[in-house]
């Protein structure tokens, strides 16, 4: 399946979507038919210049949905909250189940709808992300800050294209999981839908704001496949620290480029961003993998376990053996 568009003023994703697939459309959602899969995709009107979309379904074939940059520039920002949880069938398979991590790991993607995008989910994968789109002014309005700097300078003022990655943290995990089970028929549904959406924004700006105040660089679209080449070999192997030359290289770019786009898109430095995946693969290995603390420390490269100890603890507040025992 292969679904293209362009966002521009008035457009539609659920009624294009439903053309193009020929599926009927009902106040703005669609099932999805049993020959193409199963769940659901709607759209919801939280105020003018601000929509939310949801995405929930596993389809039966590979899906690559493209989104391309608009002729015009346009003032909508678009806010995805990709939200994928290791399913329970691979806890069995370490391997898989670790594999399906590094590639599926939940992430907020906050970019300028100027910049096309293009995102592949292999068939009978379950899918679920919701998309916020949002037009500068409103949002300004929503956040009610009198100076900004750094990204949200850029985000809200700029004229160049952005594209920011954020690690979802709980809270929002939560968040999208109640936007997921609210219930249609609800009279009151709409207004719920507004207060989630609204949290949404709030959580993910209010993480935006400790990014400090630095100048921001513009991107493009192969600047950003780059990074993400990067971010893929970092996370390739987490038993290796990352070799900074080495990676500039293998991505086709400067290692002063990369270093400044890097922590500017991710929101850190390259090594920190590795030690912090490193804690966080430790902590899945440890709770969802069944590794022991020594299986799991000698397996992310620690010849010390007192090291990796102190390093976990740091990170988790709580011991690595503490951390196994708690249900």
């Amino acid at each position: 399946m292969f679904f293209e568009f362009t966002v521009q003023p008035g457009f539609n994703f659920v009624k294009s979507f439903g053309e193009k697939f020929n599926i009927p459309v009902f106040k703005n959602s669609l099932k999805i038919p049993d020959d193409l899969g199963e769940g659901y995709i709607k759209m919801i009107d939280i105020e003018p210049g601000f929509k939310l979309v949801l995405h929930h379904y596993t389809l039966k074939q590979d899906f690559h949905l493209k989104r391309h940059s608009p002729e015009e520039s346009t003032e909508v920002i678009s806010i995805v909250f990709n939200s994928n949880e290791t399913p329970t069938g691979l806890a069995a398979d370490r391997e898989n189940a670790i594999q399906f991590l590094k590639n599926n790991g939940s992430s907020i993607q906050i970019a300028s709808t100027a910049l096309g995008t293009e995102t592949f989910f292999p068939a009978y994968s379950e899918v679920y992300f919701g998309v916020i789109g949002i037009r500068r002014q409103v949002l300004l309005s929503l956040l009610r800050i009198d100076q900004v700097s750094g990204p949200l300078e850029t985000i809200l003022f700029g004229n160049t294209m952005f594209f920011y990655h954020e690690k979802m943290n709980p809270e929002v995990q939560r968040i999208l999981k109640q936007i997921s089970e609210i219930n249609d028929q609800n009279k009151l549904s709409d207004l719920y839908y507004g207060i989630k959406a609204h949290e949404l924004i709030y959580l993910l700006f209010d993480k935006l704001l400790d990014r400090g105040i630095e100048k921001q660089s513009p991107v493009n679209k192969a600047d950003i496949d780059k990074l993400y080449v990067i971010r893929t070999a970092v996370l390739a192997d987490l038993s290796q620290p990352p070799q900074l030359n080495a990676l500039a290289k293998f991505a086709g770019m400067s290692e002063t480029k990369m270093k400044q786009l890097f922590k500017q898109t991710f929101g850190d430095t390259i090594y920190n961003y590795y030690q912090n995946e490193r804690m966080q693969e430790a902590g899945f290995l440890l709770k969802h993998a069944g590794y022991s603390v020594s299986e799991t420390g000698y397996r992310l490269g620690f010849s010390n376990l007192s090291h990796f100890a102190r390093l976990f603890e740091k990170h988790y507040g709580i011991t690595p053996k503490k951390y196994t025992a708690v249900g």
